[in-house]
Protein backbone atom coordinates (compact mmCIF):
# COMPACT_ATOMS: atom_id res chain seq x y z
CA UNK A 1 0.00 0.00 0.00
CA UNK A 2 1.73 3.39 -1.02
CA UNK A 3 1.37 6.09 0.76
CA UNK A 4 1.06 7.94 -2.78
CA UNK A 5 -1.68 5.92 -3.43
CA UNK A 6 -3.66 6.24 0.13
CA UNK A 7 -6.30 8.84 -0.34
CA UNK A 8 -9.80 7.36 -1.96
CA UNK A 9 -10.41 8.01 -5.70
CA UNK A 10 -12.78 6.13 -8.62
CA UNK A 11 -11.90 3.04 -9.54
CA UNK A 12 -10.14 3.43 -13.44
CA UNK A 13 -12.49 1.91 -16.04
CA UNK A 14 -9.52 0.89 -17.92
CA UNK A 15 -11.20 -2.42 -19.36
CA UNK A 16 -12.66 -0.57 -21.70
CA UNK A 17 -8.64 -0.09 -23.34
CA UNK A 18 -8.41 -3.74 -22.48
CA UNK A 19 -11.03 -5.20 -24.08
CA UNK A 20 -10.60 -3.20 -27.40
CA UNK A 21 -10.87 -4.71 -30.38
CA UNK A 22 -7.49 -4.68 -31.78
CA UNK A 23 -8.10 -3.03 -35.13
CA UNK A 24 -5.27 -3.42 -38.19
CA UNK A 25 -4.37 -2.05 -41.22
CA UNK A 26 -2.53 -5.02 -43.57
CA UNK A 27 0.68 -3.99 -45.23
CA UNK A 28 2.28 -6.41 -47.71
CA UNK A 29 6.08 -6.99 -45.64
CA UNK A 30 5.71 -10.99 -45.27
CA UNK A 31 5.92 -11.55 -41.88
CA UNK A 32 6.51 -15.54 -42.11
CA UNK A 33 4.36 -18.66 -41.26
CA UNK A 34 0.93 -19.82 -43.27
CA UNK A 35 -2.43 -18.49 -41.32
CA UNK A 36 -4.24 -21.56 -40.19
CA UNK A 37 -1.16 -23.35 -39.58
CA UNK A 38 0.33 -21.25 -37.06
CA UNK A 39 -2.50 -19.04 -36.50
CA UNK A 40 -0.24 -16.08 -36.98
CA UNK A 41 -1.26 -13.07 -39.77
CA UNK A 42 0.49 -13.61 -43.18
CA UNK A 43 1.86 -10.13 -43.55
CA UNK A 44 3.02 -8.07 -40.90
CA UNK A 45 0.61 -5.36 -39.57
CA UNK A 46 -0.13 -1.37 -38.89
CA UNK A 47 -1.22 -1.16 -35.56
CA UNK A 48 -4.00 1.43 -35.79
CA UNK A 49 -3.71 4.83 -34.36
CA UNK A 50 -6.94 4.36 -32.74
CA UNK A 51 -5.06 1.99 -30.82
CA UNK A 52 -2.28 3.73 -29.87
CA UNK A 53 -4.09 6.60 -28.65
CA UNK A 54 -6.04 4.20 -26.45
CA UNK A 55 -3.00 2.32 -25.14
CA UNK A 56 -1.11 6.19 -24.73
CA UNK A 57 -4.44 7.03 -22.61
CA UNK A 58 -4.11 3.99 -20.59
CA UNK A 59 -0.70 3.15 -20.26
CA UNK A 60 0.16 6.08 -17.23
CA UNK A 61 -2.59 5.04 -15.14
CA UNK A 62 -1.80 1.31 -15.29
CA UNK A 63 1.85 1.50 -14.64
CA UNK A 64 0.38 3.82 -11.07
CA UNK A 65 -2.05 0.88 -11.08
CA UNK A 66 0.88 -1.81 -10.35
CA UNK A 67 2.68 0.67 -8.29
CA UNK A 68 5.30 2.31 -11.10
CA UNK A 69 8.11 0.87 -13.32
CA UNK A 70 11.18 -0.18 -12.48
CA UNK A 71 13.91 1.91 -14.11
CA UNK A 72 17.44 1.22 -14.73
CA UNK A 73 19.84 -1.67 -16.34
CA UNK A 74 17.29 -3.95 -15.45
CA UNK A 75 14.44 -2.16 -17.06
CA UNK A 76 16.50 -1.49 -19.93
CA UNK A 77 17.16 -5.41 -20.39
CA UNK A 78 12.89 -6.48 -19.95
CA UNK A 79 12.64 -3.93 -22.63
CA UNK A 80 15.03 -5.50 -25.12
CA UNK A 81 13.75 -8.87 -24.90
CA UNK A 82 9.91 -7.69 -25.03
CA UNK A 83 10.46 -5.68 -28.14
CA UNK A 84 12.34 -8.54 -29.50
CA UNK A 85 9.51 -11.22 -28.92
CA UNK A 86 6.56 -8.42 -30.15
CA UNK A 87 8.02 -7.93 -33.45
CA UNK A 88 7.90 -11.32 -34.40
CA UNK A 89 3.96 -11.30 -33.81
CA UNK A 90 3.39 -9.59 -37.02
CA UNK A 91 1.61 -6.67 -35.06
CA UNK A 92 4.52 -4.73 -36.24
CA UNK A 93 7.86 -4.97 -37.69
CA UNK A 94 9.12 -1.45 -36.34
CA UNK A 95 10.56 -2.22 -32.47
CA UNK A 96 9.51 1.86 -31.89
CA UNK A 97 6.03 0.52 -31.46
CA UNK A 98 6.34 -1.20 -28.99
CA UNK A 99 5.91 -0.20 -25.27
CA UNK A 100 7.33 -2.49 -22.78
CA UNK A 101 7.45 -2.00 -19.13
CA UNK A 102 8.88 -3.34 -16.10
CA UNK A 103 6.34 -3.20 -13.09
CA UNK A 104 7.20 -2.58 -9.64
CA UNK A 105 4.67 -5.11 -8.29
CA UNK A 106 4.85 -7.86 -5.98
CA UNK A 107 2.33 -10.14 -7.56
CA UNK A 108 3.02 -12.39 -10.43
CA UNK A 109 1.69 -11.20 -13.71
CA UNK A 110 2.08 -9.65 -16.93
CA UNK A 111 -0.33 -8.39 -19.91
CA UNK A 112 -0.37 -6.77 -22.89
CA UNK A 113 -3.37 -4.26 -24.30
CA UNK A 114 -3.62 -2.89 -27.53
CA UNK A 115 -1.53 0.02 -29.17
CA UNK A 116 1.30 -2.01 -28.61
CA UNK A 117 1.69 -2.13 -24.69
CA UNK A 118 3.17 -4.79 -22.65
CA UNK A 119 3.66 -5.25 -19.08
CA UNK A 120 5.28 -7.57 -16.51
CA UNK A 121 6.05 -7.37 -13.25
CA UNK A 122 9.28 -7.56 -11.54
CA UNK A 123 7.74 -10.58 -8.80
CA UNK A 124 7.27 -12.65 -12.23
CA UNK A 125 10.49 -12.24 -13.82
CA UNK A 126 12.28 -13.12 -10.50
CA UNK A 127 10.41 -16.53 -10.96
CA UNK A 128 12.22 -17.51 -14.13
CA UNK A 129 15.01 -19.01 -14.74
CA UNK A 130 16.07 -17.65 -18.51
CA UNK A 131 15.88 -15.51 -21.02
CA UNK A 132 13.61 -17.78 -22.93
CA UNK A 133 10.74 -18.12 -20.54
CA UNK A 134 10.67 -14.49 -20.38
CA UNK A 135 10.61 -13.90 -24.08
CA UNK A 136 7.90 -16.76 -23.63
CA UNK A 137 6.18 -14.75 -20.96
CA UNK A 138 5.30 -11.36 -23.27
CA UNK A 139 5.22 -13.74 -26.34
CA UNK A 140 1.98 -14.99 -24.57
CA UNK A 141 0.60 -11.85 -23.64
CA UNK A 142 1.27 -10.30 -27.14
CA UNK A 143 -0.40 -13.17 -28.76
CA UNK A 144 -3.50 -12.60 -26.94
CA UNK A 145 -3.50 -8.88 -28.52
CA UNK A 146 -2.85 -10.10 -32.25
CA UNK A 147 -5.87 -13.18 -31.50
CA UNK A 148 -8.04 -9.85 -30.20
CA UNK A 149 -8.88 -12.14 -27.72
CA UNK A 150 -9.84 -9.12 -25.51
CA UNK A 151 -12.71 -7.96 -28.11
CA UNK A 152 -13.83 -11.76 -28.43
CA UNK A 153 -14.19 -11.50 -24.24
CA UNK A 154 -15.46 -7.87 -24.23
CA UNK A 155 -18.92 -9.90 -25.30
CA UNK A 156 -19.42 -11.57 -22.11
CA UNK A 157 -18.06 -8.78 -20.03
CA UNK A 158 -20.45 -7.68 -17.57
CA UNK A 159 -18.61 -4.49 -17.19
CA UNK A 160 -15.47 -2.07 -17.65
CA UNK A 161 -13.35 -2.10 -14.69
CA UNK A 162 -10.57 -3.02 -12.65
CA UNK A 163 -10.74 -5.74 -10.09
CA UNK A 164 -9.22 -8.07 -8.19
CA UNK A 165 -9.00 -11.95 -7.44
CA UNK A 166 -9.95 -11.19 -3.79
CA UNK A 167 -13.30 -9.39 -4.97
CA UNK A 168 -13.91 -12.62 -7.19
CA UNK A 169 -13.31 -15.47 -4.68
CA UNK A 170 -15.12 -12.67 -2.27
CA UNK A 171 -18.51 -12.78 -4.56
CA UNK A 172 -18.04 -16.27 -5.80
CA UNK A 173 -17.16 -18.05 -2.66
CA UNK A 174 -18.82 -15.65 0.13
CA UNK A 175 -21.51 -14.00 -1.04
CA UNK A 176 -22.65 -15.94 -4.46
CA UNK A 177 -23.55 -14.11 -7.80
CA UNK A 178 -25.71 -11.40 -6.27
CA UNK A 179 -26.34 -8.35 -6.04
CA UNK A 180 -24.44 -7.81 -2.88
CA UNK A 181 -22.00 -10.11 -4.36
CA UNK A 182 -21.43 -7.42 -7.23
CA UNK A 183 -21.03 -4.88 -4.81
CA UNK A 184 -18.40 -6.95 -2.75
CA UNK A 185 -16.13 -6.77 -6.14
CA UNK A 186 -15.67 -3.15 -6.12
CA UNK A 187 -15.41 -3.13 -2.04
CA UNK A 188 -12.29 -5.97 -2.26
CA UNK A 189 -10.88 -4.78 -5.61
CA UNK A 190 -7.61 -4.35 -5.50
CA UNK A 191 -6.54 -2.45 -9.23
CA UNK A 192 -3.05 -2.58 -8.41
CA UNK A 193 -3.54 -6.80 -8.81
CA UNK A 194 -4.16 -7.35 -12.20
CA UNK A 195 -6.68 -6.94 -14.90
CA UNK A 196 -9.68 -9.07 -14.49
CA UNK A 197 -10.69 -9.72 -18.10
CA UNK A 198 -10.15 -13.42 -17.95
CA UNK A 199 -9.43 -15.70 -20.88
CA UNK A 200 -10.94 -19.21 -21.71
CA UNK A 201 -9.02 -21.60 -21.98
CA UNK A 202 -9.05 -22.23 -25.58
CA UNK A 203 -7.79 -18.66 -25.39
CA UNK A 204 -4.91 -19.17 -22.94
CA UNK A 205 -3.65 -22.07 -25.34
CA UNK A 206 -4.00 -20.38 -28.37
CA UNK A 207 -2.00 -17.44 -26.95
CA UNK A 208 0.75 -20.03 -25.33
CA UNK A 209 1.09 -21.75 -29.05
CA UNK A 210 1.52 -18.07 -30.52
CA UNK A 211 4.09 -17.14 -27.13
CA UNK A 212 5.64 -20.60 -28.46
CA UNK A 213 5.85 -19.71 -32.37
CA UNK A 214 7.41 -16.28 -31.64
CA UNK A 215 10.14 -18.09 -29.12
CA UNK A 216 10.99 -20.42 -32.27
CA UNK A 217 11.40 -16.96 -34.58
CA UNK A 218 13.27 -15.40 -32.56
CA UNK A 219 15.78 -18.21 -32.02
CA UNK A 220 15.00 -18.86 -28.48
CA UNK A 221 14.08 -22.21 -27.27
CA UNK A 222 10.40 -23.13 -27.39
CA UNK A 223 10.06 -25.03 -24.48
CA UNK A 224 10.66 -22.41 -22.52
CA UNK A 225 6.74 -21.60 -22.62
CA UNK A 226 6.11 -25.30 -20.62
CA UNK A 227 9.28 -24.73 -18.45
CA UNK A 228 7.55 -20.96 -17.42
CA UNK A 229 4.30 -22.47 -16.94
CA UNK A 230 5.57 -25.35 -14.36
CA UNK A 231 7.12 -23.02 -12.74
CA UNK A 232 3.85 -20.86 -12.20
CA UNK A 233 1.86 -24.09 -11.28
CA UNK A 234 4.68 -24.96 -8.80
CA UNK A 235 4.42 -21.24 -7.30
CA UNK A 236 0.72 -21.51 -6.98
CA UNK A 237 0.78 -24.88 -5.19
CA UNK A 238 3.33 -23.17 -2.34
CA UNK A 239 1.67 -20.31 -1.72
CA UNK A 240 -2.08 -22.38 -1.15
CA UNK A 241 -0.03 -24.83 0.91
CA UNK A 242 1.95 -22.09 2.88
CA UNK A 243 -1.57 -20.15 3.12
CA UNK A 244 -2.64 -23.10 4.61
CA UNK A 245 -5.97 -23.68 2.22
CA UNK A 246 -6.86 -25.51 -1.04
CA UNK A 247 -7.29 -22.27 -2.60
CA UNK A 248 -5.83 -21.96 -5.81
CA UNK A 249 -6.40 -18.85 -7.64
CA UNK A 250 -3.92 -16.32 -7.27
CA UNK A 251 -3.06 -13.63 -8.63
CA UNK A 252 -1.47 -15.54 -12.07
CA UNK A 253 -4.39 -17.75 -12.49
CA UNK A 254 -6.97 -15.23 -11.92
CA UNK A 255 -6.37 -13.92 -15.27
CA UNK A 256 -4.70 -16.99 -16.53
CA UNK A 257 -6.15 -19.87 -15.46
CA UNK A 258 -4.97 -23.21 -14.49
CA UNK A 259 -1.24 -23.40 -15.72
CA UNK A 260 -0.28 -26.79 -14.76
CA UNK A 261 -2.86 -28.00 -16.85
CA UNK A 262 -1.41 -26.11 -19.75
CA UNK A 263 1.94 -27.50 -19.09
CA UNK A 264 1.92 -30.91 -20.97
CA UNK A 265 0.07 -28.68 -24.24
CA UNK A 266 2.81 -26.32 -24.22
CA UNK A 267 5.39 -29.19 -24.08
CA UNK A 268 3.98 -31.06 -26.89
CA UNK A 269 3.89 -28.46 -28.91
CA UNK A 270 7.01 -27.19 -28.65
CA UNK A 271 8.48 -30.64 -29.15
CA UNK A 272 7.11 -30.31 -32.66
CA UNK A 273 10.16 -27.67 -33.09
CA UNK A 274 14.48 -27.97 -32.87
CA UNK A 275 15.85 -26.30 -29.48
CA UNK A 276 16.61 -22.84 -29.23
CA UNK A 277 18.96 -20.50 -27.31
CA UNK A 278 17.90 -20.03 -22.99
CA UNK A 279 20.74 -17.35 -22.81
CA UNK A 280 20.70 -18.24 -19.00
CA UNK A 281 23.20 -16.52 -18.23
CA UNK A 282 22.49 -13.55 -19.54
CA UNK A 283 19.48 -13.41 -17.46
CA UNK A 284 20.70 -14.33 -13.75
CA UNK A 285 23.38 -11.59 -14.45
CA UNK A 286 20.81 -9.30 -15.55
CA UNK A 287 18.12 -9.76 -12.47
CA UNK A 288 20.75 -10.62 -9.67
CA UNK A 289 19.67 -7.35 -7.02
CA UNK A 290 16.39 -7.33 -8.16
CA UNK A 291 13.68 -6.30 -5.24
CA UNK A 292 11.64 -9.66 -4.97
CA UNK A 293 8.38 -9.00 -2.47
CA UNK A 294 7.21 -6.02 -1.17
CA UNK A 295 8.44 -3.00 -1.79
CA UNK A 296 9.09 -1.29 1.78
CA UNK A 297 7.62 1.94 0.33
CA UNK A 298 4.77 0.24 0.15
CA UNK A 299 4.61 -1.44 3.30
CA UNK A 300 5.92 -5.19 3.96
CA UNK A 301 3.69 -8.03 4.56
CA UNK A 302 5.69 -10.70 6.44
CA UNK A 303 3.26 -13.25 7.68
CA UNK A 304 0.36 -12.38 9.77
CA UNK A 305 2.08 -8.98 10.14
CA UNK A 306 2.06 -5.80 7.92
CA UNK A 307 4.44 -2.94 8.76
CA UNK A 308 4.43 0.07 6.96
CA UNK A 309 8.22 2.09 7.49
CA UNK A 310 6.56 5.37 6.09
CA UNK A 311 3.12 5.91 7.12
CA UNK A 312 4.90 4.94 10.61
CA UNK A 313 2.06 1.62 11.07
CA UNK A 314 1.42 -1.58 11.88
CA UNK A 315 -1.05 -4.22 12.68
CA UNK A 316 -1.63 -8.40 12.56
CA UNK A 317 -3.66 -10.02 10.57
CA UNK A 318 -6.23 -12.89 12.73
CA UNK A 319 -4.98 -16.26 12.83
CA UNK A 320 -5.25 -18.28 9.83
CA UNK A 321 -5.76 -15.52 7.37
CA UNK A 322 -3.13 -13.92 4.71
CA UNK A 323 -2.29 -10.24 3.29
CA UNK A 324 -1.76 -9.34 -0.38
CA UNK A 325 -0.27 -6.18 -0.41
CA UNK A 326 -1.57 -3.98 -3.10
CA UNK A 327 -0.74 -0.62 -4.35
CA UNK A 328 -3.57 1.16 -2.00
CA UNK A 329 -4.89 -1.17 -0.05
CA UNK A 330 -3.81 -4.83 1.96
CA UNK A 331 -6.49 -7.64 1.61
CA UNK A 332 -7.09 -9.74 4.37
CA UNK A 333 -8.28 -13.15 3.38
CA UNK A 334 -9.87 -16.04 5.24
CA UNK A 335 -11.89 -18.44 5.52
CA UNK A 336 -14.99 -16.81 7.56
CA UNK A 337 -14.25 -13.24 5.81
CA UNK A 338 -12.38 -10.39 3.58
CA UNK A 339 -11.22 -7.64 4.88
CA UNK A 340 -9.28 -4.36 3.49
CA UNK A 341 -7.02 -1.57 4.84
CA UNK A 342 -6.77 1.28 3.13
CA UNK A 343 -7.22 4.99 3.74
CA UNK A 344 -9.46 7.78 1.90
CA UNK A 345 -9.79 11.64 2.31
CA UNK A 346 -9.81 13.11 5.94
CA UNK A 347 -11.62 16.42 6.71
CA UNK A 348 -10.87 16.06 10.80
CA UNK A 349 -14.48 14.68 11.59
CA UNK A 350 -13.62 10.67 12.41
CA UNK A 351 -16.94 9.85 12.71
CA UNK A 352 -18.01 11.83 8.96
CA UNK A 353 -14.95 9.88 7.59
CA UNK A 354 -16.81 6.14 8.77
CA UNK A 355 -20.31 7.28 7.03
CA UNK A 356 -18.54 8.69 3.77
CA UNK A 357 -17.01 4.98 3.50
CA UNK A 358 -20.33 3.52 4.07
CA UNK A 359 -21.82 5.96 1.31
CA UNK A 360 -19.24 4.67 -1.29
CA UNK A 361 -19.93 0.93 -0.61
CA UNK A 362 -23.79 2.51 -1.71
CA UNK A 363 -22.18 4.05 -4.75
CA UNK A 364 -20.89 0.90 -5.95
CA UNK A 365 -23.47 -1.10 -4.83
CA UNK A 366 -27.51 -1.27 -5.90
CA UNK A 367 -28.44 -1.29 -2.43
CA UNK A 368 -27.81 0.93 0.65
CA UNK A 369 -24.92 0.03 3.02
CA UNK A 370 -25.44 2.28 6.42
CA UNK A 371 -24.18 1.58 9.88
CA UNK A 372 -26.52 0.75 12.39
CA UNK A 373 -24.69 3.23 14.17
CA UNK A 374 -20.92 4.74 15.09
CA UNK A 375 -19.06 3.93 18.23
CA UNK A 376 -15.76 6.33 18.92
CA UNK A 377 -13.24 4.54 21.03
CA UNK A 378 -9.16 4.14 21.45
CA UNK A 379 -7.05 2.04 20.22
CA UNK A 380 -3.68 1.53 21.37
CA UNK A 381 -3.37 5.71 22.41
CA UNK A 382 -5.11 6.41 18.55
CA UNK A 383 -8.53 7.91 18.22
CA UNK A 384 -10.88 5.89 16.62
CA UNK A 385 -14.74 4.97 15.66
CA UNK A 386 -16.36 2.13 13.93
CA UNK A 387 -19.39 0.63 12.54
CA UNK A 388 -21.71 -1.90 11.14
CA UNK A 389 -23.69 -2.50 8.82
CA UNK A 390 -26.03 -5.51 8.05
CA UNK A 391 -27.37 -5.74 4.15
CA UNK A 392 -29.02 -9.38 2.52
CA UNK A 393 -26.32 -11.43 0.35
CA UNK A 394 -27.42 -14.18 -1.93
CA UNK A 395 -26.26 -16.94 0.72
CA UNK A 396 -27.97 -15.00 3.88
CA UNK A 397 -27.25 -11.85 5.85
CA UNK A 398 -23.67 -10.40 5.89
CA UNK A 399 -21.63 -7.66 8.77
CA UNK A 400 -19.82 -5.09 6.87
CA UNK A 401 -17.76 -3.18 9.37
CA UNK A 402 -16.00 -0.01 8.95
CA UNK A 403 -13.24 0.47 11.52
CA UNK A 404 -10.96 3.80 11.14
CA UNK A 405 -8.23 5.79 12.97
CA UNK A 406 -7.38 9.37 13.00
CA UNK A 407 -3.55 9.22 12.53
CA UNK A 408 -3.13 13.13 12.24
CA UNK A 409 -5.44 15.65 11.96
CA UNK A 410 -5.59 15.52 7.95
CA UNK A 411 -5.14 11.68 7.90
CA UNK A 412 -7.19 8.46 8.53
CA UNK A 413 -6.84 5.24 7.56
CA UNK A 414 -9.60 2.33 7.89
CA UNK A 415 -10.11 -1.55 8.14
CA UNK A 416 -13.41 -2.69 5.86
CA UNK A 417 -14.41 -5.73 6.46
CA UNK A 418 -17.18 -8.57 5.24
CA UNK A 419 -18.72 -11.67 7.38
CA UNK A 420 -21.58 -13.81 7.85
CA UNK A 421 -23.68 -12.01 10.39
CA UNK A 422 -22.81 -12.52 13.75
CA UNK A 423 -18.93 -13.40 13.26
CA UNK A 424 -17.51 -9.57 12.68
CA UNK A 425 -15.90 -10.51 15.86
CA UNK A 426 -13.49 -12.68 14.24
CA UNK A 427 -11.60 -9.37 13.14
CA UNK A 428 -11.38 -8.01 16.57
CA UNK A 429 -8.17 -8.52 17.66
CA UNK A 430 -6.56 -7.24 14.23
CA UNK A 431 -8.92 -3.88 15.07
CA UNK A 432 -7.05 -4.04 18.41
CA UNK A 433 -3.72 -4.44 16.93
CA UNK A 434 -2.80 -1.54 14.90
CA UNK A 435 -0.15 0.74 16.50
CA UNK A 436 2.06 3.36 15.40
CA UNK A 437 5.47 2.33 15.19
CA UNK A 438 8.97 4.35 16.25
CA UNK A 439 11.57 5.99 13.74
CA UNK A 440 13.84 3.00 14.57
CA UNK A 441 11.16 0.62 13.57
CA UNK A 442 10.92 1.63 10.67
CA UNK A 443 14.22 2.06 9.57
CA UNK A 444 14.86 -1.61 10.82
CA UNK A 445 12.34 -2.65 7.78
CA UNK A 446 14.30 -4.26 5.24
CA UNK A 447 13.42 -5.07 1.72
CA UNK A 448 14.03 -8.82 -0.09
CA UNK A 449 16.44 -8.88 -2.86
CA UNK A 450 17.30 -11.84 -5.70
CA UNK A 451 20.97 -13.01 -5.40
CA UNK A 452 22.25 -14.88 -8.16
CA UNK A 453 24.92 -17.09 -6.43
CA UNK A 454 27.36 -19.02 -8.39
CA UNK A 455 27.45 -23.11 -6.84
CA UNK A 456 31.00 -24.02 -5.35
CA UNK A 457 31.82 -27.49 -5.02
CA UNK A 458 30.07 -29.24 -1.80
CA UNK A 459 27.19 -26.78 -2.15
CA UNK A 460 23.88 -28.77 -1.75
CA UNK A 461 20.01 -28.04 -2.01
CA UNK A 462 19.47 -27.67 1.86
CA UNK A 463 22.90 -25.69 2.37
CA UNK A 464 21.75 -22.76 0.19
CA UNK A 465 18.02 -22.76 0.44
CA UNK A 466 19.39 -22.18 4.31
CA UNK A 467 20.33 -18.83 2.62
CA UNK A 468 16.58 -18.04 1.84
CA UNK A 469 15.74 -15.02 3.97
CA UNK A 470 12.60 -16.81 5.25
CA UNK A 471 11.94 -18.56 8.91
CA UNK A 472 9.75 -21.49 7.07
CA UNK A 473 10.10 -23.68 3.98
CA UNK A 474 12.93 -22.38 2.78
CA UNK A 475 14.08 -25.54 0.65
CA UNK A 476 10.46 -25.40 -0.92
CA UNK A 477 10.62 -21.66 -1.76
CA UNK A 478 14.40 -22.33 -2.98
CA UNK A 479 13.23 -25.14 -5.08
CA UNK A 480 10.22 -23.06 -6.78
CA UNK A 481 12.39 -20.11 -7.06
CA UNK A 482 14.68 -22.25 -9.29
CA UNK A 483 12.50 -24.89 -10.87
CA UNK A 484 14.08 -27.85 -9.66
CA UNK A 485 12.75 -30.89 -7.69
CA UNK A 486 14.21 -32.55 -4.56
CA UNK A 487 15.97 -35.04 -6.86
CA UNK A 488 18.13 -31.83 -8.41
CA UNK A 489 21.85 -32.30 -8.47
CA UNK A 490 24.01 -28.84 -8.87
CA UNK A 491 26.93 -28.84 -9.99
CA UNK A 492 29.73 -26.38 -9.67
CA UNK A 493 29.62 -23.24 -11.51
CA UNK A 494 25.70 -22.96 -11.80
CA UNK A 495 24.24 -20.04 -11.81
CA UNK A 496 21.06 -19.89 -9.16
CA UNK A 497 18.98 -17.76 -6.99
CA UNK A 498 18.40 -17.32 -3.36
CA UNK A 499 16.27 -14.59 -1.76
CA UNK A 500 18.29 -12.10 0.49
CA UNK A 501 18.00 -8.82 2.48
Amino acid sequence: MSVKKIHRRKWIALASVACAAMAVQSCTTPSGGAEGTTGLPATVQTISEADKQQGAKAHPQLVAEFGGAVTGAQAGYVETVGKNIAVQSGLSNARGDFTVTFLNSPVNNAFAIPGGYVYVTRQLVALMNNEAELAGVLGHEVGHVAARHSAKRQKTATRNSIIGVLGTILSGVLLGDSTFGRLGQQVFSQGSQLLTLQYSRSQEIEADNLGIEYLRRAGYDPRAMSTVLQSLAQQNALEASLRGTSNRVPEWASTHPDPASRVRAAASRAGAYPAGNTNRDRFMTSIDGLTYGDDPKQGIVDGRDFTHPELRLAFQAPDGYYMVNGVRSVSINGQSGKAEFTGAQYSGDLEAYVRAAFASLTEQGQQAVTPQSITRTTVNGIPAAYGLARVQGSNGQLDVVVFAYEFANDRAYHFLTISQAGQASVFNSMFGSIRRISASEAGAVRARKVDVVTVKSGDTLQSLAGRMAYDSAQLERFLVLNGLSSSSQLTAGQKIKIITY
